[in-house]
């Protein structure tokens, strides 16, 4: 009887393997404290089994931003911002659960792709735009959403493209000072004062009253 052995050959494993290892090395090290040695003996694979799929360490990392990085946004903003009664109920549900992730986990790496903007982006035009179109895609789903939102209520001075970049500059940046002070608070305190402000059809407008110091007296 002849004894069949079990394949053990997994190539798509292999490549999921060194995305894992290239994915959680970037958001902890950096993209250039990731060496290539590094990042196979992590995985356990040969270099030609790397460069089977990756030729090249940019070539690795274009494949992160656009399969895991993108998919991270998707799953923890975009998902949840469609599947909510509304998009401001939507980003408010995400800013409480980030906040509340972190708080769990006890120390805050950032955003992956606030991480890999702010090393890559003027490092290479690639991972720009790579970059670029995760950002875009996310505003775009926001915007959408508010007005698919308006449309069912028939009503709604938002502007919503302003309203999503706004959404978008407030989570990155608290994400930011998160990392920075390694409080996950930082994302409530943002949350507070993006649902202050109304950007409307004719421009950004405060709910906050503006002080105004009138103009000393001279006589």
């Amino acid at each position: 009887m002849a004894i069949h052995k079990k394949r053990t050959n997994d190539p798509e494993g292999m490549r999921r393997r060194v995305l894992d290892m290239a994915e959680n090395s970037f958001q902890a090290r950096g993209y250039h404290a990731s060496s290539l040695g590094d990042l196979m003996a992590a995985a356990g694979v040969t270099g030609g089994a790397l460069h089977h799929h990756f030729p090249t360490k940019k070539a690795l990392a274009l494949a992160v931003i656009e399969e895991r990085v993108a998919a991270a946004v998707q799953k923890t903003w975009i998902d949840p911002v469609l599947a909510a009664s509304s998009a401001r109920e939507g980003v408010r549900a995400v800013f409480e659960a980030v906040a509340a992730e972190l708080e769990q986990q006890g120390y805050v790496r950032g955003c992956p792709l606030n991480n890999l903007a702010h090393e890559l982006s003027l490092a290479d035009d690639e991972f720009r735009l790579a970059l670029a179109r995760i950002f875009a895609g996310w505003r775009r789903a926001i915007a959408d959403k508010i007005r698919a939102d308006q449309l069912d209520s028939g009503q709604g001075r938002t502007d919503p493209d302003r309203f999503a970049a706004l959404a978008v500059a407030a989570y990155s940046g608290a994400m930011s000072m998160a990392k920075t002070s390694q409080d996950a608070g930082v994302l409530r305190e943002c949350l507070r004062a993006l649902e202050g402000f109304e950007p409307s059809q004719s421009g950004l407008t405060a709910k906050r009253r503006r002080r105004v110091l009138p103009r000393r007296m001279i006589g």
